[in-house]
């Protein structure tokens, strides 16, 4: 009979036992999770799994125990505790050799690289998630091939120069797919960006603006627990968020291109414009980096807007922002923009 060990997350010995085991199985602590589950033999572990809100992952069975189902029983475990924590549609993480085994547990394959396999419960959830979304209705007296590009934005919040990006991209383009990302890890809540970033580009006919839903640069989409090196693990991850937005995004919704802007302040997403870059051409998408507006030499960032809303200098930080953003930071921050 095993026991049941459960933390959230755990503390002191039993996490201490919970990470040497995990490194044991190939495996690094993810320091996000939120819940872990261990079965328990003659005092050692030998299956875990652990929950990082909707994600599944640092799901290992001892080599040594012969028992078959203990993969199941974690899986069933963690669902169980997803449920009653109200959260229904799962992910789960895993190397692509674990494929069949998950599989028969009732996940369903999002994409995979060489090193990651993405899962969810839902069978073709990522395919009902794009044919749902609007789509674009014949634009009249813009030909451009009609080419249809997509920009992915954080809006956090909606810039001016999310708003140069929009317009720029979109004179390329006979229709422009713009997606907000929906993961709920920014100052400005996911509804507020989505709705800004729709405000702000309402004048532009030829704009579709989305929201991600937990598909693109997202929690769902960037593991790194069982990638031992930092640098390759920021590779490998962005090269499964690029194939999700290829093959479930692109494709079905005909994008040859993806507009960026250039990325002259942050390491990480330049880096990920770099990749994009190399890897998206495969699909046949091109990428085309768009110089970043400034004002008086300085690039226009939604980081400086949160940076001047912090310091308390909301007349600059409105002019940082079209009048629509504007308008909600007056109601939020109680006027003086």
């Amino acid at each position: 009979m095993m026991d049941i060990r459960i933390g959230y997350p755990f503390r002191g010995k039993a996490m201490k036992e919970l990470r040497g085991f995990l490194v044991q199985n190939g495996l690094t602590y993810d320091e996000r999770i939120t819940y872990s589950l261990c079965l328990i033999e003659d005092d050692e572990i030998v299956a875990t799994g652990s929950l990082d809100g909707g994600i599944l992952k640092c799901i290992a069975v001892s080599r040594d125990v012969q028992e078959g189902g203990l993969a199941a029983r974690i899986v069933s475990g963690l669902i169980d505790e997803a449920a009653r924590n109200g959260i229904f549609h799962l992910f789960l993480f895993t190397k692509p050799e674990n494929e069949a085994l998950f599989g028969s547990l009732g996940f369903y394959t999002i994409t995979k690289t060489n090193d990651v396999l993405l899962m969810e419960n839902k069978r073709n959830g990522v395919a009902a998630f794009v044919a749902a979304l609007e789509k674009p209705e014949a634009v009249t007296g813009v030909d451009m091939g009609m080419v249809t590009g997509a920009i992915v934005m954080n809006c956090n919040p909606f810039t001016l120069g999310h708003r140069y990006l929009a317009e720029r991209a979109a004179a390329e383009c006979g229709h422009l797919h713009i997606f907000v990302v929906s993961e709920e890890k920014s100052v400005f809540p996911a509804e507020v960006r989505l709705r800004l970033a729709r405000a702000g580009t309402a004048h532009i006919k030829n704009v579709l603006v989305h929201p991600s839903g937990s598909y693109l640069i997202s929690a769902a989409t960037f593991p790194d627990y069982f990638i031992k090196d930092s640098v390759q693990a920021e590779r490998i991850n962005a090269l499964l968020d690029i194939t999700i937005f290829a093959e479930c995004f692109a494709r079905p919704l005909g994008i040859t291109r993806r507009f960026v802007g250039e990325e002259p302040l942050d390491p990480v997403t330049r880096a990920y414009n770099q990749q994009m870059k190399e890897a998206l051409p495969f699909w046949g998408i091109k990428v085309w980096e768009l110089r970043r507006l400034e004002q008086e030499g300085v690039p226009v960032s939604a980081s400086r807007v949160r940076e001047l809303l912090a310091q308390g200098r909301l007349e600059e930080a409105g002019a940082l922002v079209p009048h629509t953003t504007r308008e909600y930071l007056w109601k939020r921050y109680g006027g003086g923009i």
